[in-house]
């Protein structure tokens, strides 16, 4: 490698790319260089115009920074084929994504060696996108994803306009901490520096995210990872309607057949559990119900208000089934013999 100038200079630009910043003992270290050959490979790179940034002192170092043009990227092979995917299938709740994905793809896909396009076009063969109703719904802005993952990486404190639920409007200053996509809704958890609390965003109801230049020391998160803060949030946030009861399955059954966030289901042994729906669409709450059988009515307890909507979907499908029902009788009615035991009705025969 020391020998090796320019595969050198070529891994020096790839630890520049996978990292925020390095230290000049680390790259040399890595190389097996000295600090002074980190030096002059890191001139030759800003020759080559990609921008390297560097600083001085104890906490110096060196990081590949934005300039005015998008200098080339290095990609391990499987870094190729996870783009080349990912833009094939393009982001779902992110507004515009698909035509920016197709531009994309067709430049990856022109300098893809021919042993990953294969890979690529295999994959893509074998895979079939479905929209379905409910991924459907609010879409984020790509270049505001953009920003915060950025600010979250950096931990670079950021401001930005929201909007709540209720159309309030305020500028909001915050400390970034990840984005979970909850398809179709991209969350940004982030401790808001003003309330001084944690809070959840919805990038759809935000605008204008600017970087402050401030960088802010990684708070500890009130939960496992940020996934599990945004389904502990989103259990707890007040809704309209309410429905609980106890229901004759196991907690995982119940998960699944009523698509409930995991906090929303409760054992209590191996063959029954609690549920607790909450939505401020009562269709929601009906749709979660069809895939389960209730316990006891006396388990059952909720929103009132919540009634008359279940019990006009009730009626709906009532209608649905004497209507097959009815069908049923028909075309029985159809295949029987007449009076005489004949099928056909025919006398004599």
């Amino acid at each position: 490698m020391t020998q090796d100038m320019p595969a050198r200079m070529l891994r020096l630009l790839s630890l520049l790319q996978t990292r925020r910043t390095w230290s000049g003992a680390e790259l040399a270290d890595r190389l097996d260089v000295t600090l002074r050959t980190i030096r002059r490979d890191i001139d030759r790179l800003r020759d080559l115009g990609y921008p390297v940034d560097g600083t001085t002192g104890t906490a110096g170092g060196y990081r590949l920074a934005a300039g005015t043009d998008l200098p080339p990227l290095l990609l391990d092979d499987e870094e190729a084929v996870a783009i080349a995917v990912a833009l094939r299938t393009a982001a779902s709740g992110v507004a515009g994504i698909e035509e920016t994905a197709v531009r994309a793809l067709a430049k990856l896909e022109q300098v893809l060696p021919a042993r990953l396009r294969h890979q690529v076009t295999a994959i893509q063969a074998t895979t079939a996108p479905l929209p379905l109703p409910w991924s459907t719904g609010p879409r984020a802005d790509p270049t505001a994803l953009a920003t915060l993952a950025a600010a979250c990486r950096d931990h670079e404190i950021v401001t930005f306009t929201y909007t709540t639920g209720s159309g309030t409007t305020a500028r909001r200053r915050a400390e970034p901490h990840a984005l979970v996509a909850a398809t179709p809704v991209w969350y940004l958890v982030g401790y808001d520096t003003d309330l001084a609390e944690w809070r959840l965003f919805r990038v759809d109801r935000l605008t204008d995210p600017t970087p402050t230049g401030h960088r802010a020391t990684p708070r500890q998160l009130p939960a496992t990872d940020a996934a599990a803060y945004v389904a502990a949030r989103l259990t707890t946030a007040p809704a309209r309607y309410t429905f609980h009861a106890t229901v004759p399955a196991d907690a995982a059954t119940v998960r699944a057949r009523t698509y409930s966030l995991p906090d929303r289901v409760q054992p209590l042994d191996d063959r029954t559990s609690t549920l607790d729906l909450a939505a401020d669409n009562p269709h929601h709450i009906a749709e979660q119900l069809l895939g389960i059988d209730l316990g006891p009515q006396n388990t059952i307890h909720g929103t009132p208000e919540l009634a008359p909507h279940l019990e006009k979907l009730g009626q709906r499908l009532l209608r649905a089934a004497h209507a097959l029902a009815e069908q049923q009788e028909s075309d029985d009615d159809q295949g029987k013999p007449d009076g005489s035991g004949n099928k056909n009705g025919a006398e004599g025969q």
